[in-house]
């Protein structure tokens, strides 16, 4: 193999789907980045990504090879810097993916300072409730609500016992009063959160050990979960969102919980990360930061 930069090519190309944006990333022509792949590829004797015109993927030696060489190539790369001795700080480059509200009401702070004790560690962040799939986006893991085990891909617990809750800005409930159970829902204006072409609509409670179901309506629905959290500040409406999310704004009081009685659905969050090659010092320092932050 040519140089330890051809591994490097490889793994940042595998990570961001574009022999393009690899060479954008590297400061190489996609040419250069072109030829230390096909080195690696004469090398090992397969290929190891399948190229179309408009897109390329890894073939299933290439998952391997990454998985592989991944750790090591930072390992190697962290102790070649001058002056930074082993285990000294994490290195890397991390493309995480966080809801959209738990990102900007609970953690970027977190992320900030996580950074600033890691200046070798690079991160690409991006604040969205769509599910990536770590395939098609440059995204290798990701912090998401729901069952992670429908997911098929390795998951590492961080608050699973977290539910979701039902808030609106006192405001709100000065104007329209508070719904005595969760029928009268239907009299109110309800923010209801979409994904896709998925309107989250039915909204489930246990009141009294009793399954309550109420399909919801308002006049005002959003795929942005920051967004829907704004709208309950603003006195939009009543807003059925993660614990999580709304917590700094049930410390300050610009939200209050509508029905705290009323048992809300299970919202468990976790971090998934596509393989459990990318289990990386620098994953599992991050895991343990966000259990520190929420839990």
């Amino acid at each position: 193999m040519k140089s330890l930069q051809d591994l490097t090519l490889f793994i940042h190309t595998a990570r961001l789907g574009s022999l393009s944006a690899c060479a954008r990333r590297m400061d190489l022509t996609p040419a250069a980045v072109s030829a230390a792949i096909k080195r690696l590829e004469a090398e090992l004797g397969y290929a190891l990504f399948v190229r179309t015109t408009r897109s390329i993927r890894l073939t299933a030696e290439g998952e391997r090879f990454l998985g592989a060489v991944t750790e090591g190539v930072g390992l190697i790369e962290q102790a070649a810097r001058p002056g930074r001795s082993r285990g000294e700080g994490l290195s890397g480059t991390l493309q995480l993916s966080i809801p959209s509200a738990l990102g900007r009401e609970r953690l970027l702070g977190a992320l900030d300072r996580f950074m600033e004790d890691n200046p070798q560690l690079e991160l690409s962040l991006s604040l969205t409730d769509r599910i990536s799939d770590g395939f098609n986006q440059p995204v290798d893991l990701a912090l998401r609500y729901g069952d992670a085990a429908a997911s098929g891909l390795i998951s590492l617990p961080v608050v699973p016992d977290n539910r979701r809750i039902l808030v609106a800005s006192p405001h709100y409930l000065e104007r329209q009063g508070r719904p005595r159970s969760p029928q009268a829902l239907l009299e109110h204006q309800c923010l209801c959160f979409v994904l896709g072409d998925r309107q989250y609509d039915l909204w489930r409670f246990w009141v009294e050990g009793r399954l309550h179901q109420v399909r919801v309506s308002g006049r005002r629905r959003c795929d942005d979960g920051a967004l829907v959290q704004q709208w309950a500040r603003e006195g939009r409406g009543i807003a059925y969102k993660s614990a999580l999310d709304v917590k700094g704004d049930l410390d300050r009081g610009t939200l209050v919980a509508v029905a705290p009685d009323w048992l809300g659905e299970p919202a468990p969050l976790s971090l998934l990360v596509t393989d459990r090659h990318r289990l990386t010092p620098a994953v599992r320092a991050l895991h343990r930061l966000f259990r520190a932050e929420l839990t």
